[in-house]
């Protein structure tokens, strides 16, 4: 595997460790967010909007580890049904439409993360976080992802993988 293939694939790995501590922090917010609510009867500042960001960032920051693992859902019945042979050139279409797909929303996200950037907005409530930090996680797992997608696409093109994980054996 060449050396570009496998950083690509550790800062996917990495990422998804990230996006997996996201989730497990937000659970812990939740928790302390129903104990101050519920036992202390004080009232919740900050944790909805933490939690709302941090899932959100977590999706799109875990998205290169799922597409590297092929963790998403997909429907395989038509690659299962089409010839080994055939199942190259579907991957290929549709890794490309899904590397379009996210390009064109990376591209859209940049302005959108720089002007919370350089105006240093935030959100409207007391809490008042600098949006910039949430929406950062947009462009970074969209970059990523494309990255991600341009290596499965060199990697079947290259014949080095089987298109969607499948060996020519594996068939209806």
């Amino acid at each position: 595997m060449p050396a570009w293939v496998a950083l690509i694939h550790g800062a996917s790995r990495l990422l998804g460790v990230v996006a997996a501590g996201m989730i497990l922090l937000s659970v812990g917010v939740v928790c302390q967010m129903v104990f101050v609510r519920a036992v202390l009867g004080q009232s919740s500042i900050w944790q909805t909007e933490f939690v709302t960001y941090s899932l959100v960032a977590a999706t799109f920051i875990g998205a290169p580890y799922i597409l590297l693992t092929r963790g998403h859902v997909a429907v395989d019945v038509l690659p299962l049904m089409l010839s080994p042979a055939r199942r190259r050139p579907l991957h290929l279409l549709g890794s490309l439409i899904a590397l379009a797909f996210c390009g064109f929303f990376l591209y859209a996200s940049l302005p959108w993360w720089h002007e919370a950037w350089t105006t240093g907005l935030t959100t409207a409530s007391m809490w008042r976080a600098r949006l910039w930090i949430p929406y950062l996680a947009v462009p970074v797992g969209l970059g990523l992802l494309c990255l991600q997608l341009l290596t499965d696409i060199w990697m079947v093109w290259t014949r080095r993988e089987h298109p969607f994980g499948l060996t020519p054996e594996e068939h209806l």
